[in-house]
């Protein structure tokens, strides 16, 4: 067995990595400790890099035809994964994620109809919609006092009218890494299937579930989920292949079907590119000791920020995710404005993080922390934070 070294600092800069050569432009400054964009610090697994290399090595890059054992091993994937039995027929490949939502909403809604989302959630949940012409209705998480989140089926009862015909599930949530529940989920799917409402999940970070925890596909809770939803996923997350767009759908209702993949076939957005398909390949089957290995270091690097928070800035409460390697921080204890909270991390900490607005109004306050990296990077932002906070505010 292979033992992965995931201490192992590797520089960026100057690669046309957005999380460190975007700095300067989204942050004013390129020194910056990079802890924002969701992409790990981690070098891609050598067995997916194998087999791009052994690609590589055929010198002609033209059109090329999906593998004969690429949907067989995304569906074995999903199943052992997740006990989801899926058949071939709802797999189709799609350029990205948030770009199958914006297909989404063109291949289904009208000008005039709505989209449904969960805040503090995603960004771009709310930017695609707003970007194709289209009104997002709000539905806000219920904070319980431990600092996790609820979904709020009165509020939705409220604010979901005719006109609303998309709603849009972070599962698991970004940025507050919950696994929602079986009965959630059930809940969620009786309430959008009986009222003609699409759900998209978006099950990006699926395969990054913590501590022993399973993740729950939503169209796998219930007859109704599987009627309503349209259910994206990918391995880019799990091993660090953002860049290797690589990203699929999984639709079980064949009405819902035939107009969402005749829309991609049509314009040609289900055609994977060249190394897609031969990355998922190499990543589903040889990827799991490589997975749990980082799991467990995540968790570590996670463990960390919570210890150091309590003990050491007792006014940050750091939630601890049920997956991914994202840490939602409560930073409400300070006292600060989000301005000044912003000024607190960038310029006085020199720490680029995602601040918690741009999630929405129940965000102000938060700050999302990026702990898919060293352990080094972790402890050095944390007593970084401390110093900054100790030297400008207590």
């Amino acid at each position: 067995m292979a033992n992965y070294d995931f201490d192992r600092m590797i520089d960026r800069r100057g690669s046309g990595a957005l999380k460190t050569d975007a700095l300067k432009e989204r942050y004013g400054n390129a020194d910056l400790l990079p802890m924002w964009v969701a992409d790990m610090d981690f070098a891609t697994p050598p067995f997916i890099i194998d087999a791009l290399r052994k690609r590589i090595e055929h010198p002609i890059f033209g059109y090329t035809i999906e593998p004969e054992d690429y949907w067989p091993t995304v569906q074995e994937w999903i199943l052992s994964h997740h006990g989801w039995k899926t058949e071939r027929e709802w797999l189709r490949y799609i350029p990205g994620i948030v770009k199958g939502i914006g297909m989404v909403i063109n291949a289904f809604l009208k000008p005039d109809e709505k989209v449904i989302i969960q805040p503090p959630v995603y960004h771009p949940f709310r930017l695609v919609p707003e970007g194709n012409h289209r009104e997002v209705v709000f539905n806000p998480l219920t904070e319980n006092p431990d600092g996790s989140y609820s979904m709020d089926f009165e509020n939705l009862e409220t604010v979901c009218d005719e006109k609303c015909r998309l709603l849009i599930l972070s599962n698991p949530h970004n940025p507050a890494g919950i696994l929602w529940d079986a009965q959630t989920l059930r809940r969620l799917a009786s309430f959008c299937h009986s009222r003609g409402i699409i759900v998209i999940s978006d099950e990006i970070h699926c395969d990054m579930a913590l501590w022993g925890l399973r993740h729950i596909p939503f169209a796998s809770v219930s007859p109704e989920a599987a009627a309503c939803s349209i259910t994206f996923q990918a391995p880019s997350k799990t091993f660090n292949i953002a860049g290797i767009v690589s990203s699929y759908s999984i639709v079980p209702n064949p009405e819902l079907r035939k107009v969402f993949y005749s829309y991609l076939k049509a314009n040609e957005f289900d055609e994977a590119p060249i190394f897609a398909p031969i990355a998922t390949i190499a990543a589903f089957r040889e990827g799991e000791e490589w997975r749990r290995q980082m799991l467990s270091y995540v968790e570590g690097n996670i463990e960390y920020v919570i210890s150091y928070c309590k003990d050491k800035i007792p006014a940050i409460k750091a939630l601890r995710p049920q997956a991914s390697f994202l840490v939602w921080l409560d930073c409400r204890g300070l006292g600060l404005s989000h301005s000044e909270l912003v000024d607190l991390f960038v310029q006085k900490a020199g720490l680029a993080l995602n601040d918690g607005a741009m999630f929405g109004h129940a965000g102000s306050g938060f700050m999302r922390l990026n702990v898919g990296c060293p352990r080094s990077t972790v402890v050095t932002a944390m007593e970084r934070l401390r110093a900054a906070i100790e030297e400008n505010i207590f």
